[in-house]
C-alpha cells in the first residue's frame, strides 16, 4: 500500500500528488517562459537603457512603464471582490495581460539583449526561489492535520492564538493559518459571539506572527533572497513583535472574557461538537520536513562554496541551487509520505499556490522597470517619493518608510511593496542592516504588519475569512473589516512609531 501510494504521488499510477504539484508549477513557470523565449532573437538596442554593468538604467524611463506593475496590484486588489467569478476564472489571463503590456514595448524600444538579461535576473534570483519556499512550506504544512475540540474559552482561545502566532514564524503565516483555522473554529461553533475570534486570528496568526524568520512572511524572505541575515529579522524585530502581539493578545482575552461571561448567562453555550479532552495531530512525518525547510535555508546562508554559474548574464550560486533543490525533494516527499485522508480533512489543493505563481509571475516582471526607477533616487521619475521619506540632512525618514510601507501593504500585495521601498532606501543589505537598520526595521514591520489592515493585504486573510464563511460565522464585509482593523491595529502601529522610528 505504501508502495503503490508512493507511485501515485509521483504520477506512475493516477492520483492527485506529484502530478497536480508539477501541474500547479508548470503553469506559471511556462508563462516566464512564453514572454522570454521570444527575447533571444529579437535584436539587440540596449545602450540606451543600460548601465556600464548592463543593466537597466532607471534614470530615463518614464513613470508609464510602471502602468502595467500598477495594473498588476490593482487587478489583484479589486477585481476579487468586485467580479469574483471572472477573477476565479481568468486570473492567470489577466496576470499574462499585464506581464505582455510591459515587456512587448520593453523589448521593442530597448532590444531582446537587455530584456532578457532583465527577466533571467528576476526570475532566477527572487522568482523561482520565492516561489519554490513557498510552494514547501504549503504543501508540507498541508500535510498537518489538527484533531480533537476544545472547549472555546477565553483561555484556550488566547493560548490557540499565541501558539498560532509563534508558529507563523516556523511555517509562515499561510501554513500556520491552514493548520490551526479550522481547530479554532470547531472550538468555537457553539460561541454566538465569535466573529472577533477569526479577525484576531488573522491580525496575529496570518500577520503580526510572522515577522521573526524569513520563513515567516513573503516580504522577509524576500530580503533573505536580497542579501538580509537570516536571523537579522529574530534579533531586530523582536521588540516590535512583543509589543504588537502582547497588546492585541491581551486585547482579545479581554474582549473574549465579556462576550463568554455574557453568552454563559443568556445560556447560549452549547457546544454541538463534544470536547475531546486535548488536541491531536495527523501527518507527523511532515514536522522533521519542515526542519528540513529550515535547514535548507540557513544552509544557503551560512555555506559558501564559492562556485557560480553565469546564466544568461546572472549570477547564480551553488548554494542556492542546492536550496532550491532540496526544498523541491523536501516537498515531493511530503505528498508521499502523507495519507491522503490528512489532506482531504485539511480541504488541502494545489489552487492556492498556483494563483500565487501566477500573479506574482506578473508582479516580478511587471516590477523590473520601477525597482530600476527607485534606484535612480533623485535623477528617476520617483525623485517626489524619494524627497518625502528623505530628511533634509538626506538620512531616511523612517517614519515615513514605516506608514508608507504599511499604508501600501494593506492595499496591495505586501511582498512587492516591501521590494519597492527596499530599493527606495537604497538595495544595499549591509548598509541596511549597518547604518539604516531603523529604516529596515521600519520597512519590514510595515510591510508585515499592516498587512492585516483589509482581506487583500496578505494572502491568508482572505482565505481565512473564506474558511470561516463557509463554517457559518457572519464575517464582516471589506469595510466593516477594516473597522476593526482601523479601530484595534492603528493604535497599536502608533505606539511603535512614537516609541522607535521617530
Amino acid at each position: 500500500m505504501a508502495w503503490a501510494r508512493a507511485a501515485r504521488m509521483i504520477g506512475i499510477l493516477p492520483g492527485t500528488g506529484l502530478s497536480a504539484a508539477l501541474s500547479a508549477l508548470r503553469s506559471p513557470l511556462l508563462s516566464i517562459l512564453l514572454l522570454a523565449a521570444p527575447l533571444a532573437i529579437l535584436p539587440i538596442d540596449s545602450a540606451a537603457a543600460a548601465t556600464p554593468r548592463g543593466s537597466l538604467d532607471g534614470a530615463g524611463l518614464s513613470l508609464l512603464w510602471a502602468l502595467p506593475f500598477v495594473g498588476t496590484l490593482l487587478s489583484i486588489a479589486l477585481l476579487p471582490a468586485l467580479a469574483p467569478r471572472f477573477w476565479h476564472h481568468h486570473y492567470g489571463k489577466v496576470a499574462l495581460g499585464w506581464g505582455l503590456a510591459f515587456l512587448v514595448p520593453f523589448v521593442a524600444i530597448f532590444g531582446g539583449g537587455l530584456a532578457l538579461h532583465e527577466v533571467a535576473h528576476a526570475a532566477l534570483l527572487e522568482y523561482l526561489p520565492f516561489v519554490i519556499l513557498l510552494f514547501a512550506l504549503f504543501t508540507v504544512s498541508g500535510g498537518i492535520l489538527v484533531t480533537g475540540n476544545l472547549h472555546g474559552s477565553p483561555l484556550t482561545n488566547t493560548t490557540l492564538l499565541a501558539m498560532g502566532t509563534v508558529l507563523a514564524s516556523v511555517i509562515g503565516t499561510t501554513g500556520a493559518s491552514m493548520v490551526l483555522i479550522r481547530p479554532l473554529l470547531r472550538a468555537n461553533d457553539d460561541r454566538r459571539y465569535n466573529i472577533h475570534t477569526v479577525i484576531f486570528f488573522i491580525f496575529l496568526v496570518a500577520n503580526v506572527g510572522g515577522v521573526l524568520t524569513p520563513l515567516g512572511d513573503p516580504p522577509l524572505f524576500l530580503g533573505f533572497l536580497k542579501g538580509v541575515n537570516f536571523f537579522w529579522t529574530t534579533t531586530h524585530l523582536l521588540r516590535d513583535f512583543l509589543i504588537v502581539a502582547g497588546i492585541l493578545l491581551t486585547v482579545f482575552f479581554l474582549m473574549d472574557w465579556y462576550f463568554y461571561a455574557r453568552e454563559r448567562r443568556l445560556g447560549h453555550l452549547t457546544d454541538p461538537t463534544p470536547d475531546t479532552g486535548g488536541i491531536g495531530l495527523r501527518g507527523v512525518r511532515n514536522l522533521p520536513l519542515l526542519v528540513g525547510i529550515i535547514g535548507a535555508i540557513l544552509l544557503s546562508a551560512l555555506w559558501k562554496p564559492g562556485v557560480t554559474f553565469d546564466v544568461l548574464g546572472t549570477p547564480v550560486e551553488l548554494q542556492w541551487i542546492a536550496r532550491d533543490a532540496t526544498l523541491l525533494a523536501i516537498a515531493l516527499l511530503s505528498l508521499a509520505l502523507t495519507p491522503r485522508m490528512v489532506r482531504e480533512r485539511n480541504g488541502f489543493d494545489f489552487e492556492p499556490i498556483l494563483e500565487v505563481g501566477k500573479l506574482f509571475a506578473a508582479i516580478f516582471l511587471t516590477i523590473i522597470p520601477v525597482v530600476a526607477m527607485l534606484r535612480a533616487g533623485h535623477h528617476g521619475a520617483f525623485s517626489g517619493l524619494v524627497t518625502l521619506v528623505t530628511g533634509p540632512d538626506g538620512q531616511p525618514v523612517n517614519a515615513w518608510y514605516f506608514w508608507l510601507t504599511g499604508a501600501l501593504s494593506s492595499f496591495l500585495d505586501n511582498a512587492p511593496t516591501y521590494l519597492i521601498f527596499f530599493n527606495l532606501a537604497g538595495g544595499d543589505p549591509h548598509h541596511l542592516m549597518g547604518p539604516l537598520k531603523v529604516t529596515l526595521e521600519a520597512l519590514s514591520v510595515g510591510a508585515v504588519f499592516m498587512g492585516a489592515m483589509t482581506y487583500v493585504g496578505n494572502a491568508p486573510n482572505f482565505m481565512v475569512a473564506s474558511i470561516a464563511r463557509n463554517r457559518g460565522v457572519k464575517m464582516p464585509s471589506f469595510f466593516g473589516y477594516m473597522a476593526w482593523s482601523g479601530l484595534i491595529l492603528l493604535p497599536c502601529f502608533a505606539l511603535l512609531t512614537i516609541l522607535h522610528f521617530l
